[in-house]
C-alpha cells in the first residue's frame, strides 16, 4: 500500500517505478487463489487420447428449432437441439463460437473458462446460452469419438432411470383448469410429483386473479390427494413477508418445495423466506455467476440449489455448482422448461450427479406425442425417463430431417 508521502511524491512527478510495490512492478509474482469449484473436473485428456481439433460450428433452423452442430478436423459430429437462441444469434456468431475454432475438444472446460473472461463485461443468459449449446455440441462430438455417454464422459453413470415431476404450469388458466391439467398429467404419465405457479410472476404481491393462488393450492392438494407430492413456483411474485405468509399456507397443505418466492436478485428477501420456513425452498434458475452461487449456498439463501443447465452455460459449470452444493450437504434440482430432444441434457446430467434432488424437472402441458425426426422419443412412463445409453447425448437427429435445415451461421 502506498503511503501518504508516497503519493505526493508520485504527485509532484517522482517516477512511478520509485514507489510502486514490488509486486506492482512486476518484480514478484501474484498468486491467485484458485477456488475449489474454480478447478478442472474431468480428465478428458485421459478418457480421450488422441486431440479432437473444433474445425466448424454451424447454427441451424429448421421451422422454429434450432440446432448446433460441430464438426472435427477428423470428421466426427456433435448435434444437439437448442433451447432459445434467435435472439443471442450476433452473440453466437461474433463472440461465442469463434473461440472454440481450432482448439482441442478435451480441453472444454478450459474452453468454456476462457470464452467468459473474453467476454465477462457481457456475461448473462444472453452470453450463457450460447455457450452452453456449444459446450453440449462438443460433448456430444466427444462422446461420438469415444463411442461413451456424456454422462460416462462427466464422471461416470450412477442412474440410468430419471423420476420427474410435471412443470409447465401457467397463470393464464383458472385455479379449477389449471388442477385438471395435472390431473390429466399424471394419468397418462405416472408422475406422483407436480409443480403449480402461483403469483402472478414478479408481481409485487399482486395475483394473476384475486384469490387464485389460494383457490389453487388447496383445490390441488384435495383433487389430486395426500399421496401426490406438490410443489409451488412463485416466479418472484413476492416479498420476503408476503412470501413467508403464502409459504406457511403452502406448508399446512403439505407442499414440500417452494420455488423462487421472491425477485431472484433479492438475495435477502428470498433468505429471509428461506429461514422462516421449514418448507425448502429453491432458487437459482437466473444466475449465471459461479461466484454468486458460492456465496446463496454459503449464506443459506436456499435449501435446494436450481440452476438452469443452458442458462448457467452448461453441464460443466453446472456440476461445478452441483460440487458446491454437495460440499454444502444440498441437493441439486436443475431448473428445465424443455421437453424432448431439447431435454436430454438434464437427464445426461441426472445421469451422472450423485446429490440430484428425488425428482428432475420435466415440462408437460398435453398429451405426449411421438416425434418422427429424433429417438428416443423421450415418453415418461410411470413417472421415470430413460437415460440414453448411446454415445454422446444419445439422440438420434433423422438425417433427411436436418439436412433441410436452414443455416444461420457457420463459423470455422
Amino acid at each position: 500500500m502506498l503511503t501518504r508521502r508516497e503519493w505526493l511524491k508520485l504527485a509532484a512527478g517522482t517516477a512511478v517505478g520509485a514507489v510502486l510495490p514490488a509486486n506492482l512492478m512486476g518484480t514478484e509474482k501474484s498468486e491467485w487463489v484458485i477456488t475449489d469449484y474454480e478447478k478442472p473436473m474431468f480428465d478428458l485428456l485421459g478418457k480421450v487420447r488422441e486431440p479432437v481439433v473444433i474445425e466448424k460450428i454451424e447454427l441451424l433452423k429448421r421451422d422454429n428449432t434450432y440446432f448446433v452442430r460441430t464438426r472435427s478436423a477428423g470428421g466426427a459430429v456433435g448435434l444437439i437441439q437448442t433451447k432459445q437462441i434467435e435472439h443471442f444469434v450476433s452473440i453466437f456468431e461474433k463472440l461465442v463460437a469463434p473461440h472454440f475454432i481450432g482448439r482441442d475438444a478435451r480441453l472444454i472446460e478450459t474452453l468454456v473458462d476462457e470464452v467468459y473472461v473474453a467476454n465477462y463485461k457481457i456475461a448473462g443468459l444472453p452470453f450463457w446460452c450460447p455457450v452452453a449449446y456449444i459446450e453440449q455440441s462438443v460433448l456430444d462430438l466427444l462422446g461420438k469419438v469415444t463411442g461413451k455417454s456424456v454422462g460416462e464422459i462427466l464422471g461416470g453413470v450412477v442412474r440410468k432411470e430419471v423420476p420427474v415431476y410435471l412443470s409447465g404450469s401457467t397463470r393464464d388458466t383458472t385455479a379449477e383448469q389449471e388442477v385438471d391439467i395435472y390431473a390429466r398429467g399424471i394419468e397418462v404419465t405416472g408422475c406422483r410429483t407436480v409443480k403449480f405457479k402461483i403469483g402472478g410472476r414478479m408481481s409485487r404481491n399482486l395475483d394473476a386473479y384475486p384469490g387464485r393462488t389460494e383457490t389453487l393450492v388447496k383445490l390441488a392438494r384435495k383433487s389430486l390427494g395426500d399421496d401426490i407430492t406438490l410443489y409451488a413456483d412463485a416466479n418472484g411474485s413476492y416479498d420476503a413477508k408476503k412470501g413467508i405468509e403464502v409459504g406457511r399456507m403452502l406448508e399446512s397443505l403439505n407442499f414440500v418445495f417452494f420455488e423462487e418466492p421472491c425477485p431472484w436478485e433479492e438475495l435477502t428477501e428470498t433468505q429471509a423466506v428461506t429461514k422462516a420456513l421449514d418448507m425448502p425452498v429453491a432458487c437459482g434458475e437466473q444466475d449465471s455467476s459461479l461466484w454468486r452461487f458460492q456465496w446463496m449456498i454459503k449464506n443459506g439463501v436456499m435449501n435446494i440449489v436450481q440452476p438452469d443447465i443452458n442458462y448457467n452455460g452448461g453441464l460443466i459449470r453446472t456440476a461445478r455448482v452441483a460440487k458446491m452444493a454437495a460440499a454444502a450437504g444440498m441437493k441439486i434440482v436443475p431448473h428445465n422448461t424443455q421437453s424432448g430432444a431439447a431435454s436430454v441434457n438434464i437427464l445426461q446430467f441426472a445421469s451422472c450427479t450423485p446429490n440430484i434432488g428425488p425428482f428432475m424437472e420435466r415440462t408437460w402441458r398435453r398429451p405426449q406425442q411421438a416425434q418422427d425426426w429424433f429417438a428416443p422419443n423421450f415418453i415418461i412412463k410411470n413417472g421415470v425417463l430413460r437415460v440414453p445409453d448411446g454415445p454422446g447425448f444419445g439422440v438420434e437427429i433423422d438425417t433427411d430431417y436436418i439436412s433441410k435445415a436452414e443455416s444461420v451461421a457457420v463459423i470455422s
